[in-house]
């Protein structure tokens, strides 16, 4: 299977539209036509885990964090990116997804707010335009006698879908007016002379990529020689695409029952705690890896608990005097346990291809007790 169609698959899960403008994710080292057999996922393209993948013979790693945060001005063997001289030496392809997988739904922060058990979850920061594109508003007038034909055609070209309901319009009754000059070719009137036309204004939606096609079968089914129609792009205020997650919980927590879970949930050996330590959790929101700079929002929205991979020594501070508990799983602890699920929908998706997760990728980080 060539990378390009596994990168298809991988759309599915994680579109990349929805990364951070920061980031850097896709295929970062390779070859898009290349036939690949074997996939090894991590969250670090260590040295450790390149290693892994030439004794697994792997050709494709697909790594959560970019294995090139910036341009390169060297590649040496004994460089601070022997890895990468070293990936590509072996041939080996690098395909990153990172903030991708944690904005998308299902992702690594809708892993870590199911741990918590918060009751639909909403994003709380960084937000982004869904790659899909926006939904815009038609709005056209269209004599009555028409109107049957017309609205068919746009349904029929994709307008009027919300949710799960297809032909949505609104429609409203009022009066044309329109004079046809010299060159026109009316299909109601003559030239000259002023006309009054009873129509019906259509508003309805076209999703992004059918805007086209919904005006083209405007055009060619309206009775009229220069139909009249307005297009207006909708801003969705509701449900917004984001970092982290926040809400209630289905279910109050004590602190004690939390950690029992998130410990079970990542596998995590210790967490750090910042706040009270002794409390009933009511709201919480999450955030994996480092999320400090939208812990303002975290702590104006009123919530209990705050969990996330680290937080800078000030954003520590603010946090513990507002009195949110934070719980704090070391960066990559907070997002290593959802590579699970990811190699299982990749697995449902690439059959033939085999899957494995890095047994060499690891918290850098050794906590012991003192």
């Amino acid at each position: 299977m060539k990378i390009n169609e596994i990168a298809q698959a991988v759309e599915k899960i994680a579109p990349l539209g929805l990364a951070q403008d920061w980031d850097n994710v896709g295929l970062l080292i390779g070859d898009p036509e290349k036939n690949i057999k074997k996939i090894l996922v991590t969250i670090d393209t260590t040295m450790d885990v390149v290693k892994e993948a030439k004794e697994k013979k792997s050709d494709l790693i697909l790594s959560y964090h970019p294995v090139i945060w910036d341009g390169l001005k060297r590649i040496t063997a004994d460089g601070p990116d022997a890895n990468v001289y070293e990936l590509i030496r072996s041939g080996i392809s690098v395909f990153s997804i990172h903030t991708a997988l944690d904005v998308a739904a299902g992702g690594v922060n809708d892993a870590l707010a199911a741990i918590l058990g918060i009751n639909a979850p909403k994003p709380i920061g960084d937000y982004v335009a869904d790659p899909i594109g926006p939904q815009y508003k038609l709005i056209t007038f269209i004599p009555e006698n028409a109107v049957n034909e017309v609205t068919d055609a746009l349904y029929a070209a994709g307008a009027g879908a919300i949710g799960n309901y297809s032909d949505c319009g609104f429609m409203h009754e009022g009066v044309g007016t329109f004079k046809p000059l010299k060159g026109a070719n009316p299909a109601i009137g003559k030239r000259g002379k002023l006309e009054h036309v009873s129509e019906i204004r259509l508003e309805t939606v076209i999703p992004a990529g059918k805007v086209a096609t919904v005006i083209a079968a405007l055009r060619e089914s309206h009775p009229y020689e220069t139909p009249a129609f307005d297009v207006f792009q909708h801003h969705d205020i509701e449900n917004k695409i984001g970092l982290g997650r926040i809400g209630y919980l289905e279910k109050p927590l004590s602190m004690p029952k939390a950690i029992e879970q998130v410990k079970a949930a990542t596998g995590c050996d210790a967490v750090g705690l910042v706040g009270p330590a002794r409390r009933t959790i009511k709201k919480a929101a999450v955030c994996a890896g480092s999320c400090g700079k939208i812990l303002d929002s975290v702590i104006a929205q009123g919530c209990d608990l705050y969990l996330t991979g680290e937080l800078k020594h000030h954003q520590a501070i603010a946090a513990q005097e507002a009195g949110l508990t934070c719980i704090c799983l070391s960066h990559t602890v907070s997002e290593r346990f959802a590579l699970k699920n990811l190699a299982k929908q990749l697995k449902n998706r690439l059959k033939n291809v085999t899957i494995a997760r890095s047994k060499k990728d690891k918290d850098p980080f050794t906590w012991k007790e003192v």
